[in-house]
C-alpha cells in the first residue's frame, strides 16, 4: 500500500498543498513551525479519523476556514482509490469515496493504514492508561474497522449509564434500580465485544513488541528469546475479574465475547453500591490499562530514557508487523522521531524499516534524516513544498 497524492485544502497551517508521493522514502525537510507536520497529520488523519496531537477536530481547521479537507489518492496492489474527508465547523464531518456521494467518515476506515512514530509516542509508556487504551483501540480498528462502530457504541452507553448513575446516587428507588439493571446489559454487550478484541489483539501483539524492543535495543532481534530479564511483554490489566481463561492465544484461540460479557455483569453486580456512592462507572474497558514490562518489573516508573524509548518504538514497530501480517503493509510516518534518539538506536530504526513499501520522515534538518531513508526530499519553507533534486 502507498499513497501516491496527497492533498490539502485549509488544514492546519495549509490553505492548499498538493504533494506528490512515491514508493520507498520520502523526507520533508523544515524547520520548527513551517508545516511539515501538518502534512504527515492530514495523511494520518484519513487512516484513523485522527490526530496524533488533538483530541478534537477543530484546531484542524485553518484559522478563519469554515471547513478543512484532506484528499488522498491510495494504491493497494493495482486498485487506486481516491478518499476524501471534510472537517466542518458546527456540522458532521463528510467523506467522499471515488467522488462519490457524501457519506460517513467511518466508511472510509480500511482504505488507508498508517502507523506514526513521533515524540509523543514516549507518553504511550509514562503517560497515564488514557494513553495505552486509545493506542490499543486504534490499532483495533486499524485491523478491522467495524470496531470504530464497537468503541463509538461503548462510549455511548457509557455516557448514558454515567449520568444515570449520578442523578440516581445514594437514594436510587425501585425504579432506578430496574433502569440501571437495562443499562447494565448494554454496558455488558458493548463492553464484553471490545474488551474481547482488546484481550485478542494483545495476545496477538506481544511477540512482536519483544522482538521489536530487542532489535531497536540491542540490533538482535533473537535476544529477545534468550534473555528473560530484559525482554519486553505486555499484560493487560482489567477491571473485570474472572475473565476467561482460555483465548487470546497469538494466532490461535479467542477469547469468547459472551464469556466476557457474563464476567462483566457479574463484577457490575458486585461494586453496585459503590458506584452509586460515588456517581460513575468502576467496570469496564474504560477503566482497563496496557501494562508495559520490561524483564519482571513494569516499564513505567522503572524504564531509562533510552528504555522508554526503545519500548514506544517497539510497539509502533509491532503495528506495523502485525498490520503487514494481517493484509496490506501500512504506510509509516516517522515524524520528528530522529532526533529524538541516540545514534544506536536512529540506526537501528532506520534499517528497521528501510524496507517498507513506504515511509514518509520529517525532519528539521537533513542531517537528522539517516541514509537508509535518503530517498525523495521535500523542502517545506514559508507555506510552499518543493522538490529538491
Amino acid at each position: 500500500m502507498h499513497v501516491r497524492h496527497l492533498q490539502l485544502t485549509d488544514f492546519r497551517s495549509w490553505q492548499q498543498v498538493d504533494l506528490p508521493l512515491s514508493r520507498g522514502a520520502t523526507a520533508l525537510i523544515g524547520a520548527n513551525g513551517q508545516g511539515k507536520t501538518n502534512l504527515v497529520e492530514g495523511l494520518a488523519y484519513i487512516a484513523t479519523l485522527g490526530s496524533h496531537r488533538v483530541s478534537t477536530d477543530a484546531p484542524l481547521i485553518r484559522h478563519g476556514a469554515q471547513r478543512a479537507v484532506a484528499r488522498a489518492a491510495v494504491v493497494n496492489e493495482d486498485r487506486e482509490l481516491l478518499v476524501e474527508l471534510e472537517i466542518a465547523q458546527g456540522k458532521a464531518n463528510r467523506a467522499r469515496i471515488n467522488r462519490g456521494s457524501p457519506t460517513r467518515p467511518r466508511d472510509a476506515l480500511g482504505i488507508l493504514r498508517t502507523v506514526l512514530f513521533a515524540p509523543e509516542d514516549l507518553t504511550l509508556v509514562r503517560g497515564d492508561p488514557t494513553q495505552r487504551r486509545s493506542f490499543l483501540d486504534e490499532l483495533l480498528v486499524a485491523r478491522a474497522p467495524r470496531y470504530a462502530g464497537v468503541r463509538s457504541d461503548y462510549e455511548k452507553v457509557l455516557r448514558q449509564r454515567g449520568a444515570l448513575l449520578k442523578s440516581a446516587g445514594r437514594g436510587a428507588g425501585p425504579d432506578d434500580l430496574r433502569t440501571l439493571e437495562v443499562w447494565d446489559g448494554h454496558l455488558a454487550r458493548c463492553g464484553a465485544e471490545l474488551l474481547a478484541g482488546r484481550l485478542d489483539l494483545v495476545a496477538d501483539l506481544e511477540p512482536h513488541v519483544t522482538r521489536s524492543y530487542a532489535e531497536v535495543a540491542t540490533g538482535d532481534p533473537a535476544a529477545a528469546e534468550e534473555s528473560a530479564t530484559s525482554a519486553a511483554r505486555l499484560a493487560y490489566r482489567s477491571s473485570v475479574e474472572d475473565l476467561p481463561a482460555d483465548g487470546g492465544t497469538p494466532g490461535g484461540q479467542r477469547v469468547d465475547p459472551a464469556a466476557v460479557e457474563s464476567a462483566l455483569l457479574e463484577q457490575l453486580r458486585r461494586v453496585r453500591k459503590q458506584e452509586l456512592e460515588r456517581g460513575v462507572c468502576l467496570v469496564g474497558p474504560h477503566r482497563d490499562d496496557l501494562e508495559l514490562v520490561l524483564g519482571r518489573t513494569p516499564a513505567k516508573g522503572y524504564a531509562s530514557h533510552g528504555e522508554s524509548w526503545s519500548f514506544a518504538l517497539a510497539l509502533r514497530l509491532a503495528s506495523y508487523h502485525l498490520l503487514s501480517e494481517d493484509g496490506a503493509e501500512p504506510v509509516l510516518i516517522l515524524d520528528d522521531v530522529f532526533a529524538e534518539l541516540d545514534s544506536r538506536r536512529r540506526a537501528r530504526l532506520a534499517r528497521s524499516v528501510s524496507g517498507a513499501e513506504q515511509v514518509l520522515v520529517t525532519a528539521a534538518v537533513p542531517e537528522d534524516v539517516p541514509t537508509e531513508l535518503s530517498g525523495v526530499r521535500f523542502d517545506v519553507r514559508d507555506g510552499e513544498v518543493s522538490h529538491v533534486e
